[in-house]
């Protein structure tokens, strides 16, 4: 006999609809470049208090809460182990200012529009203020790819994004917990007593734990295959016990062990983090379903003048007076002050954690609690919508918008990378060539292009460059080994469809074939790196060609039957490297760049840029 109550969803297909949302609300917004939570909002919403097909509090029950506990818990951990101390001191001095001056005084100045704006009383201005310092990396990663920023102000953004993500979290749970003892201690000597125990056992559980499994995964104590398991597993039983032994310090706990984690310099920490990733993408997704489908319209409309005005004062007053504060007397431009001030969205982490903590608050008897998760989404929505729009405009009109077109990452400095650099830079396209061998660089300075002398692949690398710049990798050394595993390692960031690499050496015989999961598409005809630069030494150049009405691509191809054509860039600035015997379309306005034999003619001079 069913006891599913009628009009409710099964259990199972309510996890399905929730999968189903998140996934696909991800995916359309990245198909439609769109902030995921703008979608993740509206499916939420619709599927919920529009329609009514899904009440997480009616199909799910009692496995609501401990459901969004333990997502939480993991995105906080995610959050940990993100936070690298050795990234931290590379960083700029800006982004210690950011962290260090700025999570405190916007935890002070969020308090205090809280309390005196949206009227929220002190223990609740307090929680939900230190959750304020989170500015979304699952945000503003995709906006800064979109607007395509200036290196330093992106990554002024990126690294305050990263770092103070867990940090926002374990303000709200340092400030959680002084309630929680405030409200069952005896006296506030007690109080203070009682916290600085359950911080003390809390971090001292979550290091422990952290430097366990640490220790066990370097002596090789646990195989590869189930490093991954014994992660989540070792997460989870972390959180339960220390929950255990002080009520809600599980998030400190598993905070503090991602932190461990992230600076144990690990060897499979590269795989770690990924799988991470992608279990923390799919919670988050989940958890905002969750939250927008279980909001009351009700709530949302008790919402009077003070939230417009709290919204007001966050995004205008509290953010660009903790950056410019926090930015004074250093050598950062204004223009990138500015900009940095005025852009500071709230994601996912942010309504995940404000709902739970609101959650929490209401049970213990502080009633403006119901609030915080209402207002955790306008503040939100409002963010969002605004710099998603506004970034660009404001980047452009303060000089500090990259190109339109996304840049073009070149490895292996040669006479054909500096050759196929110089088209693209020719053609508008933002391009870089790395190298760890300055001396291959040496024509691509005098050529007066951007240059980058390291390993891709190194710290120094993810730190220097503003990899969202670009959106297409080239790996064109004279290793085919390097240029495979540049290829296989950046794929997952870039995407595999805007990975290339030149021909591997003997890649036809079966005793050189790799599998498809390692290495990148191979571009134009398939030349190797020494048949690709014997060309140069031949006379073969490279030309950029704008076709038109009056000359298309039948026409260029007839002018030009041996060239090699390597990328197309259409009006609407897309610009698609192609591969071996691709077939392609290219309307009128459409740049061709393109390796051209030195008997080429002048015919394609007429339409050439």
């Amino acid at each position: 006999m069913s006891m599913v109550a009628e009009g409710a969803l099964a259990p199972v297909m309510a996890f399905a609809l929730v999968g189903a949302l998140g996934v696909g609300a991800q995916w359309l917004a990245w198909r439609l470049r769109m902030p995921a939570i703008v979608l993740m909002l509206g499916a939420g919403l619709i599927v919920g208090p529009v329609l009514g097909l899904f009440d997480p509090a009616r199909d799910l029950g009692p496995l609501m809460g401990p459901m969004i506990s333990v997502a939480v818990a993991i995105i906080l951990f995610e959050g940990g182990l993100t936070l690298n101390l050795h990234s931290l001191r590379d960083a700029a001095v800006g982004v210690r200012r950011l962290v260090v001056i700025g999570a405190p005084l916007g935890w002070l100045l969020s308090s205090l529009a809280l309390h005196y704006v949206a009227g929220l009383g002190w223990a609740a201005a307090a929680v939900f203020g230190g959750i304020l310092i989170v500015t979304g990396p699952t945000v503003i990663a995709p906006l800064l790819r979109q607007a395509r920023l200036a290196r330093r102000p992106s990554q002024l953004l990126q690294w305050e994004a990263i770092v103070n993500d867990p940090i926002g979290a374990l303000a709200a749970v340092l400030a959680f917990e002084l309630v929680l003892v405030l409200d069952e201690a005896e006296s506030l000597t007690h109080a203070i007593r009682d916290m600085g125990v359950g911080v003390a056992v809390a971090t001292a559980l979550g290091l422990l734990t952290g430097w366990g499994l640490s220790s066990a995964f370097r002596r090789a104590w646990v195989p590869e295959f189930m490093k991954v398991p014994v992660l989540f597993a070792v997460l989870l039983g972390t959180f339960a016990l220390s929950d255990a032994v002080l009520h809600e310090s599980g998030l400190l706990a598993v905070t503090a062990m991602g932190l461990f984690i992230a600076n144990a310099d690990l060897p499979s920490y590269a795989e770690l983090r990924r799988f991470k990733e992608h279990a923390t993408i799919l919670l988050v997704s989940g958890v905002f379903i969750l939250l927008a489908a279980g909001l009351e319209f009700d709530a949302v409309a008790r919402l009077d003048w003070r939230a417009a005005g709290l919204v007001a004062v966050v995004i205008g007053l509290v953010r660009p007076v903790t950056v410019l504060a926090s930015l004074a007397f250093t050598r950062v431009p204004m223009r990138e002050r500015l900009l940095v001030a005025f852009t500071g969205p709230r994601g996912v982490v942010l309504v995940a954690v404000a709902g739970l903590f609101g959650e929490r608050l209401t049970a213990l008897g502080f009633e403006d609690g119901a609030r915080i998760g209402p207002l955790a989404f306008v503040l939100v929505a409002a963010s969002v919508v605004l710099h998603g729009f506004t970034l660009r405009p404001l980047a452009r009109a303060l000089g500090l918008a990259g190109g339109e077109v996304p840049g073009v990452l070149i490895v292996g400095g040669s006479r054909w990378a500096t050759g196929f650099a110089e088209a693209l830079n020719k053609a508008e396209v933002p391009v870089l060539i790395v190298d760890p061998n300055r001396a291959r660089l040496r024509g691509a300075r005098e050529a007066g292009l951007p240059t980058f002398f390291g390993d891709i692949l190194s710290e120094a690398a993810e730190h220097s460059l503003e990899i969202a710049c670009y959106g297409i990798v080239v790996a064109a050394t004279d290793n085919d080994a390097y240029n495979t595993l540049v290829a296989t390692d950046v794929a997952p960031e870039f995407g595999r469809d805007n990975v290339f690499q030149i021909k591997r050496a003997g890649q036809e015989s079966v005793r050189h074939a790799l599998p498809a999961t390692l290495g990148g598409k191979k571009l134009g005809e398939g030349q190797g790196y020494w048949e690709l630069n014997a060309r140069m030494t031949e006379g073969w150049g490279f030309r950029v060609t704008r076709l038109s009405d009056e000359f298309t691509l039948e026409d260029w191809r007839g002018d030009n039957p041996e060239a090699v054509v390597l990328a197309r860039l259409l009006p609407t600035g897309d610009l698609r490297l192609l591969k071996a015997e691709e077939d392609f379309s290219a309307p009128a306005g459409t740049r061709l760049i393109a390796m051209v034999p030195p008997e080429a003619g002048q015919a394609g001079e007429r339409a050439q840029q």
